[in-house]
């Protein structure tokens, strides 16, 4: 399980995303690169970082399922992914 602290960092980064992203587009247009320079850095959607919506953890992670490996394994296992089969041959 991915700290506490880290889960927090990154709920504040989206929000911050979604609070400056018109501004940012706006700046961009327009070329003003000084002014965009002095948004928070955190405002900028490169800083987001992909985590699992379950544990927090930020690698290995399964965009089409929102969560991890680690995760998917015990769900896909437990049934409660639809379409999911463990493979035997």
């Amino acid at each position: 399980m991915a700290r506490k602290s880290l889960i927090a960092r990154q709920k504040r980064r989206e929000m911050l995303v979604k609070k400056y992203s018109q501004k940012r587009k706006e700046l961009k247009e327009k070329g003003d690169y000084e002014a965009l320079a002095k948004l928070p850095r955190d405002s900028s959607p490169t800083r987001l970082h992909s985590r699992c919506n379950v544990t927090g953890r930020a690698r290995s992670y399964y965009r089409k399922f929102g969560v991890s490996r680690l995760v998917f394994r015990e769900l896909a296992l437990q049934g409660k992914i639809p379409g999911i089969v463990k493979s035997s041959w």
